[in-house]
């Protein structure tokens, strides 16, 4: 399961539970240009088109964007999928997770709620998961007019270099934690810089009725609290209610198990010792991992002595193979989360 955010480089921020990290160096760009064909292509893709100029506030200040965008590279790791949802390809984007040896296309352009979006786009990766920070070279040689960095942990000085490439717009002003801004500002926030802020708050609205209308379906959800955990280097991994996925477990109805807040200290997530597994001892268990960390969780004394799973009350989502359930609801954009729900909601009910 591959957990972004440069997966543990700051203790554990976020993607998923997908865990092993990649953290092998991005290469420095070839002065012929990128291999990728949207990369290298004289041609620019269509422009975001919507109401500008616009001047978007963030983290690092403000940002002001004269047209619409045509060259749009992303540095946040979900950020590629929420300008994928206005019909923006953007070309450059993180390499979220990391592709199966030897296989292509990347699979982070393939997942099923991104892969009519990107068609035959192929965009240039710019940072993997698990790399000290983006390519500013392969950036800069993409040619961008629009940087969104937003589901990122990028800091000031990181955004000076961006800024010096082409308008960049960094998380939204709110976010007092890394990551821990709900998906619904960083959807509206990423919407605005594209100039179509009245089009991403209707998605979001979409979303959030799909959300009620699963907890109002399902009001048994009410009477228990639930937590989202995935299995990594030998031990588990809970995520906190400001994850986007213990908000996704609340968004549906379940109580959130805010003691793991409390141990996170402000991360997304928190590795937990033999001692303090008990603070995952709730209702309802949602494990996000694929096949083999799923089996070694599985093994794991501790954990089969919960009394969720004693009473048959887990639920195990495949991360990034078979359906990828645990991708999307990591992700968690606009573009994964109608899926995320469905799944999530179905999964509660077995």
């Amino acid at each position: 399961m591959l957990f972004h955010r440069s997966t543990f480089r700051k203790p554990w921020r976020r993607l998923a539970a997908t865990l092993t990290a990649v953290t092998l160096g991005v290469g420095l760009l070839a002065a012929c240009g990128s291999d990728s064909e949207e990369g290298t292509s004289d041609k620019a893709p269509a422009a975001a088109g919507g109401a500008f100029p616009v001047t978007v506030e963030h983290a690092f200040g403000s940002t002001k964007i004269d047209k619409a965008p045509e060259r749009v590279v992303t540095v946040g790791y979900t950020d590629d999928q929420a300008v994928l949802a206005f019909g923006i390809k953007p070309v450059g984007m993180v390499d979220q997770y990391p592709n199966p040896a030897g296989e292509s296309p990347d699979i982070n352009t393939q997942w099923p709620w991104v892969k009519d979006k990107w068609g035959d786009a192929r965009p240039e990766v710019v940072m993997k998961n698990g790399d000290a920070g983006p390519n500013y070279e392969k950036i800069a040689a993409l040619r961008p007019d629009l940087i969104i960095a937003v589901y990122s942990e990028i800091d000031e000085a990181a955004y000076g270099k961006l800024s010096k490439i082409a308008p960049t717009v960094g998380r939204t002003k709110g976010e007092k934690d890394l990551f821990s801004a709900p998906w619904q500002d960083n959807a509206v926030h990423i919407a605005k810089a594209l100039g179509k802020e009245d089009e991403g708050t209707e998605l979001v609205k979409g979303i959030q009725d799909k959300l009620d209308a699963a907890r109002e379906a399902n009001p048994e959800f009410g009477k228990e609290t639930a937590v989202a955990v995935s299995w990594y280097k030998d031990s588990i991994s809970a995520f906190t209610t400001t994850d986007v996925r213990g908000r996704l477990l609340t968004g549906i109805g379940y109580k959130g198990a805010t003691q793991i807040d409390e141990v996170a200290g402000g991360q997304f997530s928190t590795e937990l010792s033999p001692e303090r597994v008990d603070l995952i001892d709730v209702d309802r268990i949602f494990v996000i991992n694929d096949k083999a960390d799923t089996e070694a969780l599985k093994k794991f004394e501790l954990f089969n002595n919960l009394s969720a799973v004693k009473d048959g009350k887990v639920s195990y989502l495949l991360d990034s193979e078979g359906p990828a359930v645990g991708a999307a609801l990591s992700q968690g954009t606009l573009l994964s989360l109608p899926y995320a729900i469905d799944e999530l909601v179905k999964s509660a009910g077995r």
